[in-house]
C-alpha cells in the first residue's frame, strides 16, 4: 500500500483529505488554489458534488455522503471523499471540461491506488456502483446546508 493510500484511509477529517488532494494536484499538474470552503447540502440524486465557476466553494451532496457513511469502513468513506474532492478541486482550478476532469481523476487515482481499491471504482464511474449509490437515497425535504469548519486553512494568516 502506498503512503498516499494510507494517508487517505487514515485521515480524520475533510481538511486532512483535502490537504492530500491539494498536494497531489500540485505535484502532478503544478497548480494550486487556496481559500476554498466545503458546503454539505442536499442536492438531486444525480449530483455527487459541484463547484460553481467563480465561487470559492465545493458543495458535497449530503444525501450521497450519508449513503457512504452507513455500512462502510472509514477507508471506504475517505476514499469516496478523496475522489469527489479531487474532481471538484480540479474544476475549481479552472479545468471545466468534464471529460478532461474525469480523465485526470482516473489517471491520478490510478497512480496511487491499486486497481482493486474502491477509489479506482469510484473514479472509473462504475455503473454498478452508481446504481448502488442511488439505491435507498433519502429524497425527503431538503435540509439546511452547512459549511464545514476547518477546511482549507493552510493559508490563513490570522487568528479566527
Amino acid at each position: 500500500m502506498t503512503k498516499v493510500v494510507e494517508e487517505v484511509e487514515g485521515a480524520p477529517d475533510f481538511e486532512s483529505i483535502f490537504r492530500i488532494v491539494k498536494r497531489i494536484v500540485e505535484e502532478k499538474i503544478g497548480i494550486r488554489r487556496a481559500g476554498l470552503m466545503l458546503v454539505i447540502a442536499d442536492a438531486p440524486p444525480g449530483i455527487l458534488a459541484f463547484h460553481e465557476v467563480g465561487s470559492n466553494s465545493i458543495v458535497l451532496n449530503r444525501r450521497h455522503l450519508e449513503q457512504w457513511i452507513h455500512g462502510r469502513s472509514r477507508a471506504e468513506l475517505n476514499s469516496y471523499i478523496f475522489v469527489i474532492l479531487l474532481h471538484e478541486y480540479l474544476h475549481s482550478l479552472g479545468i471545466l471540461d468534464e471529460r478532461e476532469v474525469r480523465r485526470l481523476v482516473r489517471t491520478i487515482v490510478g497512480e496511487y491506488f491499486d486497481s482493486t481499491h474502491i477509489a479506482v471504482r469510484i473514479a472509473s464511474d462504475d455503473p454498478l456502483l452508481g446504481r448502488e449509490m442511488v439505491h435507498g437515497l433519502n429524497l425527503g425535504r431538503a435540509r439546511e446546508p452547512f459549511i464545514v469548519k476547518k477546511f482549507d486553512t493552510d493559508n490563513l494568516s490570522y487568528i479566527g
